[in-house]
Formats: C-alpha cells, sequence, structure tokens
C-alpha cells in the first residue's frame, strides 16, 4: 500500500501542478506577440462625415483598414493560432482504467476482485518546447501576414483617394477653362459683328465649348467611379456621399538614401518577418524529429485485488510501473530528420529570395518617386509659366488682329492640357509615394512639406 499512496501522489499532485504551468506559460506567451490596434467598426458609422468638411487620407485609411473583412479574417486567424501555443506544450490527459471481475463479488470463496490504475504519459526532455517554439513562431507568422494585409489595403485605399482628389482637381479646372473660353467666345463674337473676323472664329469657339463640355460628361463618370471605390473600401453603399478632397496635397520631400531604405525594408517588411517566423517554425520542427529518437514514458500506478490476502500475495496489490515505446526503426527516424532539414533548407532560400526581390522594389519604387518630383517641378517651373504667357500673348495678338482665333484656341487648348498633366502628375508622386511605403512596410521618415497652391488663371 506504500507504493500505491506514493503513486498516487504524484499522479494527483503533478497534474494541477502541470496545468497551473501551462496558464502561466501560455499568456506569458501570448504577452510577447505584438498587439494589433484597430478601430472598432461601430466608430466607422456612416453619420462619420456628417459635417466634414473634407475628406482627409490618414482618417480614411485607418478607417478603411477598420473595416476590411480581409484584414479581419487574416486577424483572426493570427488570434487562432496564438492559442495553439498552450496546446502543443500541454501534456497528455492522463489515464484511469478500472477492471473487475464480477463472479467475484457474490463469490464465498474469494474477495472481491478489481483493480485501479492511473498514468500519465511524459514526453522525451525538450518535445514539449520545440512543439511550444513552432507553434509560437507559426503565431509570428500569422501576425506578420496580418500586418502586410493592412499595409496593401492601405495602400489601396490611398490610390484611390488619390483618383479622388485628381478628379475633382480636374473638374475644377474644367470650370475655371470654360468660364475663359467662354470670353474668348465673347471676344469672337464681338468681332465677327464688327466684320473684324469670319464666322469661322465664332464656329471654332462653338467648337472648343462644346469639347470642355464633352470633357466635363468624362470626369463626372470618374467622379462617380471614385466616390463608388472609395465607398466600397468602406462597405458603405456606393453613392453614398463623401466630402470633398483637400484643395491642395503636400508635395513629398527628398527621398531618404537608398541604403537607408532597404534597411528599414529589411527590418520592417511584414511579409520578410513571416517568412523569418516560417523558418524558425521549421528550425523548431527540425529539433522535434531530432528528439524522435528518444522514448516517451508512460508512468502508471496501479491497485490490483486480484492478488489475493494470502501469506505470499497481499503485498503485490500496490503497483507501480512505467511504458515506454521503443523507436528501433530508424530508417523511418532519419527519414523525418532529413524531411525537416530540407524543410529549413527550402524556408531559407523563400526567405533569401524575398529579400533580394525586395531590394529591386525598393530601388525600382524610390527611382518612380524621385522621377515624380522631377516632373512635378518641371511642370511647375518651365511648362506652366511658358504655356501661360503663350496664352497671354496669343490673346493681346488676337484683339489686336495679328492672330487667328484658332491659335488663341490652340494656346488655351495646350494650356489646358499642361495643367492637367501637371495635376495628374502630383497624383502621380503620392501614389508612387504610397507604393514606395509599401514596398518599405510603413511610413518613411520626414516626407512631408507644404506644395503652394498652382497660380489660377
Amino acid at each position: 500500500m506504500g507504493l500505491l499512496r506514493t503513486a498516487a501522489v504524484i499522479l494527483v499532485c503533478c497534474f494541477p501542478m502541470e496545468l497551473r504551468a501551462q496558464r502561466a506559460i501560455a499568456p506569458t506567451e501570448a504577452r510577447r506577440l505584438p498587439s494589433i490596434e484597430t478601430i472598432p467598426v461601430e466608430a466607422a458609422a456612416d453619420g462619420l462625415f456628417a459635417g466634414a468638411s473634407e475628406l482627409e487620407v490618414d482618417p480614411l485609411v485607418e478607417l478603411a483598414i477598420a473595416r476590411n473583412p480581409s484584414v479581419e479574417a487574416v486577424l483572426n486567424a493570427w488570434r487562432a493560432a496564438a492559442q495553439r501555443y498552450p496546446q502543443a506544450i500541454a501534456l497528455d490527459d492522463p489515464m484511469f482504467m478500472a477492471v473487475t471481475a464480477p463472479g467475484s463479488w457474490h463469490s464465498s470463496d474469494v474477495e472481491a476482485a478489481y483493480m485501479l490504475q492511473g498514468s500519465q504519459k511524459f514526453p522525451w526532455c525538450g518535445k514539449r518546447q520545440a512543439r511550444g517554439r513552432a507553434a509560437s513562431a507559426e503565431a509570428r507568422a500569422m501576425l506578420g501576414d496580418a500586418r502586410d494585409e493592412r499595409l496593401k489595403v492601405a495602400q489601396m485605399t490611398r490610390l484611390a483617394f488619390y483618383d479622388y482628389f485628381l478628379v475633382h482637381r480636374q473638374l475644377d479646372l474644367q470650370t475655371l477653362n470654360t468660364r475663359v473660353l467662354r470670353e474668348f467666345a465673347n471676344t469672337a463674337r464681338a468681332k465677327y459683328e464688327n466684320n473684324q473676323v469670319t464666322e469661322q472664329d465664332v464656329l471654332q469657339a462653338d467648337l472648343e465649348l462644346a469639347d470642355i463640355e464633352r470633357r466635363q460628361i468624362e470626369f463626372e463618370r470618374m467622379r462617380s467611379v471614385a466616390v463608388a471605390r472609395i465607398n466600397t473600401l468602406l462597405l458603405r453603399v456606393p453613392d453614398d456621399h463623401l466630402p470633398p478632397p483637400p484643395q491642395q496635397l503636400h508635395l513629398p520631400g527628398a527621398v531618404p538614401p537608398a541604403d537607408l531604405l532597404r534597411q528599414i525594408a529589411a527590418g520592417q517588411r511584414p511579409d520578410l518577418a513571416a517568412l523569418a517566423a516560417r523558418v524558425r517554425v521549421e528550425q523548431a520542427n527540425l529539433t522535434l524529429a531530432t528528439k524522435q529518437y528518444y522514448p516517451d514514458a508512460d508512468i502508471f500506478g496501479r491497485y490490483d485485488s486480484f492478488w489475493q490476502p494470502v501469506e505470499t500475495q497481499s503485498e503485490l496489490r500496490s503497483q507501480v510501473g512505467i511504458n515506454m515505446n521503443v523507436p528501433i526503426y530508424q530508417r523511418k527516424l532519419a527519414a523525418g530528420v532529413c524531411e525537416a532539414r530540407f524543410r529549413v533548407a527550402q524556408r531559407q532560400a523563400e526567405y533569401k529570395q524575398k529579400l533580394a526581390e525586395i531590394q529591386y522594389e525598393v530601388e525600382a519604387a524610390r527611382a518612380q518617386v524621385e522621377e515624380g518630383r522631377r516632373l512635378v517641378n518641371l511642370y511647375g517651373t518651365k511648362l506652366l509659366p511658358t504655356a501661360e504667357r503663350n496664352v497671354s500673348v496669343a490673346r493681346i495678338n488676337y484683339d489686336v488682329n495679328n492672330a487667328s482665333f484658332l491659335g488663341l484656341a490652340q494656346a488655351q487648348r495646350q494650356f489646358i492640357e499642361l495643367r492637367e498633366k501637371h495635376q495628374q502628375a502630383l497624383a502621380d508622386l503620392h501614389r508612387r509615394v504610397a507604393e514606395l511605403e509599401r514596398v518599405v512596410g510603413g511610413p518613411l521618415p520626414e516626407i512631408a512639406e507644404q506644395l503652394p497652391a498652382p497660380a489660377a488663371r
């Protein structure tokens, strides 16, 4: 009976301690995983834009992330993966067995015979820790996937916002250009009524105004599409009201050096971090595969009353023992280790390939941003001032009958196109900055300075 009591104390007392250890380890590991803050969906109600004077890009991005179902899906996948750690390090459930001989309970020749057994399986030292490291690393990989999805949604939202900004600025230019062309048309009519020009000038003016009206229809369609795209990202009805965009954007500042951007990308790209975590998953699996060469122990305690209380048998009722698997199939175990090694090599190669791709993406995105900055500067310092001066000279010459209305209309049309291209280049520059932020994995350092308002004509 002394051995039975000892085994029972070990089995009964160790189980609660093991459960307490699991509860202590699991929350600690969960606290090590970074958290992702999200805006509650209730805060993103449609009434959010009520009374807003203009639509701002950063709050819009946060709102889109908070309401995006794909972001919520990967977040829940990460939360689910984070719950695997306490499962991976836990012991198997203890086992209890009871056996009896029913006929012995009513026999006058023997005592009632029964057997009670409790057992607990203990894996070889290090196996549970390896499973825990694999589960923890997989959760970190899921966290990287979640952050990468947030970056994708943020980029899509910024692109939609810049489309919305661009079409509004183009509509403003159309309104301004319509007013200027009507002034030209009134001048042409007055000159025609005074027999200073032919009817062709009046017809040409009407044609230019009709073309402006055609383009107005196109831009209104583009505005409806831009509104629908933003509302779709916010899970709203496509034609819901949106505040107007700001009148001007901030001009991005100087782009950091390529070496610095590559360093930042290597440190904060979430998809690269996810691959690094998956390398650690396979390394933990390799450790676990090497541990399979060692047996697991199933310790049990038993009380067996089938040993009848005769002089030589009564002390045999209390028993303790151990069951162990015998890992003798070396070929199977070696294949498991080789497979795990190849998995590690696969993940390491994927990590190196992704790192090389990121370096290329950073360089390409940086070159596009630099090109965009130079284009915006060229429009602002050379093309637009020259085109505006050309219109002024053409109008003076037309007023004194030294030029045709066709020449004046061509100069104005060229000025209109250049102003539209200037706004297009500005929006493209911000799109390229959004792409650079995406490939770097986050905001760029010191990237904003105020863009002067373009000269209005």
